[in-house]
This record gives structure tokens, sequence and C-alpha cells, in this order.
């Protein structure tokens, strides 16, 4: 049990018998879950346990982190790399989508395993870990690439790497000039809020523009522990943003997705990316059609300030981009424009001059 967290559950839970013992799968489902997890990893930290409520069949939480026999089934359009990482490779653990930025991932171990992963077919707890050999080379591949302004560390989940690594990756690359900023997406300040040591906030520390972009799906993974390890990092420098998936079970409702934002910004993380789910294997059962997630935001309007605005994103096969969604609140008319209002609902004329 980790020091000055007593009320946490003892260890992580990674295979289908911890999550019968902890009453988080019936005993009859275990032969199921098994076949589950000779394909894809599970983890369920302590701290996410305590979040969960195992009275609850539909609980939000468990929903993120509960393997199901759902996830063996793969529909004809799911994809093992739905944003297509592969072909935009150009050495080991680099990825170059966009002319500005490029992904870093140093790991592919994570504190838990999302079941709607779009790389749950290459994370695991093997952990994919960059040889010395191969992160000099992609560091050097960023130090080759003027164009790229923005280093994105991801994964797996960078922060799961010890605070000495994470700052020596830290170090080098905010000795490359032409990096402006300097980005990592993390789940571990929810779901492994323990591992924000001092040391490892203060490992991210850069005369470079620092983000970190946590991802987080309900309000509930706000939790006391969670907060504090984002007031840890917020000391550091860290400009928090907050980045989130529209999943059916946990945040389909107006409601939910209001709560989620408003948890983000009492945390003082700005809402970026909300997305609609990468079609991965096995995550059919996640998916909230698109017109359903234009009318859940289009209800928000209004109801939220800007500041709790993520963009709606489609993430498009072939290195096409991040697509916005919407909603569109005009319509073009011969003469200009019709607007329609996001607290009456009424539509305004505004034409062009």
């Amino acid at each position: 049990m980790p020091d000055g967290v007593p009320h946490l559950k003892p260890r992580t839970l990674r295979d289908p018998a911890a999550l019968v013992e902890a009453g988080l799968a019936p005993p009859e489902a275990a032969a199921g879950l098994e076949r589950v997890a000779e394909h894809f990893a599970m983890a369920i930290t302590p701290a996410v346990q305590a979040l969960i409520d195992p009275a609850d069949p539909l609980d939000p939480i468990a929903r993120q982190y509960v393997p199901d026999v759902a996830e063996l089934v793969t529909l004809p359009d799911e994809r093992s790399d739905p944003t297509s990482d592969a072909p935009f490779t150009p050495v080991k653990g680099v990825v170059h989508r966009y002319p500005d930025r490029a992904l870093l991932k140093p790991l592919l171990a994570c504190p838990v395993y999302c079941r709607f992963c779009f790389r749950r077919e290459v994370v695991g707890p093997d952990g994919g870990l960059l040889s010395e050999a191969e992160l000099d080379a992609a560091i050097d591949w960023f130090a080759a690439t003027p164009q790229v302004r923005e280093a994105i560390l991801t994964g797996g989940d960078p922060l799961m790497l010890s605070a000495r690594r994470l700052e020596h990756i830290i170090r080098r690359l905010s000795a490359i000039p032409h990096l402006d900023i300097i980005r990592i997406h993390s789940r571990v300040p929810v779901a492994a809020p323990e591992r924000v040591s001092d040391a490892l906030a203060a490992a991210l520390s850069t005369d470079k523009a620092m983000f970190l972009c946590v991802h987080a799906n309900h309000a509930r993974e706000f939790s006391p522990m969670a907060r504090e390890a984002l007031r840890r990092l917020q000391h550091a420098g860290v400009t928090l943003l907050g980045q989130s998936v529209l999943l059916r079970g946990v945040n389909d409702s107006a409601q939910a997705l209001e709560d989620l934002f408003r948890a983000m910004l009492a945390a003082q993380v700005k809402p970026y990316y909300l997305h609609q789910l990468d079609r991965a294997p096995g995550t059919a059962r996640f998916e909230v059609p698109i017109t359903e997630g234009r009318a859940l935001l289009r209800q928000l309007r209004g109801r939220l300030s800007g500041l709790a605005w993520p963009t709606y994103v489609l993430d498009l096969p072939n290195g096409a981009g991040k697509a916005p969604l919407g909603p569109d609140f005009t319509q073009a008319e011969s003469d200009g424009w019709t607007v329609k209002g996001p607290l009456d609902h009424r539509d305004y004329p505004y034409p062009e001059r």
C-alpha cells in the first residue's frame, strides 16, 4: 500500500482472477476474460479501483477499464492501426503526420489499459521501452528536422518512466533550438496520481513551453489525489490540457460531459479535445454516433463557458489529420448566413455586406 495513501487498495489488478477476487467481475466471466487477456493487456491501479462502485453494474469508471468478452469481436471497419501511425514512422518511436509536430513514444507501457484504446494491440506491460540507441536515433531525428516545432511525448504513458529517465529526455529535447513546445500525454495524474512526486514534476522543468494533456473521461476521475498531482505539475510550470473520448456508457449525456469539463476547469485543466472513438479492434460497444455527439455538444453551448469547450474531432486514417466535427451553428444563405442562437435556439440572419 503506497505510503501516505492508506485508503488505496494494495495492488494493481492485472488478470481475470484478480478482477473476480476484487468483485469487479463475476466468477462465471473468468473463462471469457482469460481469452480477452490473451489479446489485450489489462491493469486497474489502486487509485482507479477506489473510484469504482462494484455494486453498480453500469459504473462509468469500471466500464473504461474492466474487460469484456465483446472485445473479442472485431468488426470489418475496425483496424489495428486506425490512426495510421506505422506509415508515418521515420525512425522507431517517432510518428510524423503533421508538418510542424511529431510524436515521440519512449515506451508502450501504461498504468492502466483502457478498453477502448486505439493502440491496444501494441501497448502492454512488456513496455516497448526504447533502447538507448533507439532513443538517440529518435532525438537525432527531431534535431535534424527543423520544420518540427513541437515534440509530443506519448506511448504508452511517458509518466511511467522514472523521473531520471524523463528528465534526460526533456533535457535533450530542450536543447534542440527549433523546438518551441514539448507536450506530454498521460493518464498518470488521474489513474496513478501517487507517481507524480516532486521529483517527477521537477523532471519536466524546461525553458520551452511545456504542456501536459491529461486523459480523462469522467468527472469522478478528478479525485482529491488527482487534483493534488495536477497541482504539483502546475507548480512545476506545466500548463495543463484535457483530452477525452466520447464513450457510450461513460460520458454519453450532456450532463456527464458538463460535469467532466467543469471538473477539468476546477482543476485548472483546459478541455482541449473531445475525440470521436477510433475504430480499433473490439471497441464497438463504446461508439457514440457523430450525430449524437454533435447534438450533445449543441446542448452544452451556452451552458458552459468557452473555457470549458473542447474541439470535437475525428482522427482520420492515412495521416489525414484530426477533422473538427462541430457542432455548427451557421447555415450559408444566398446573401450571407443564418446563425442559430445557442441560448434561445432562434435563427438570426447575418447578411454579408
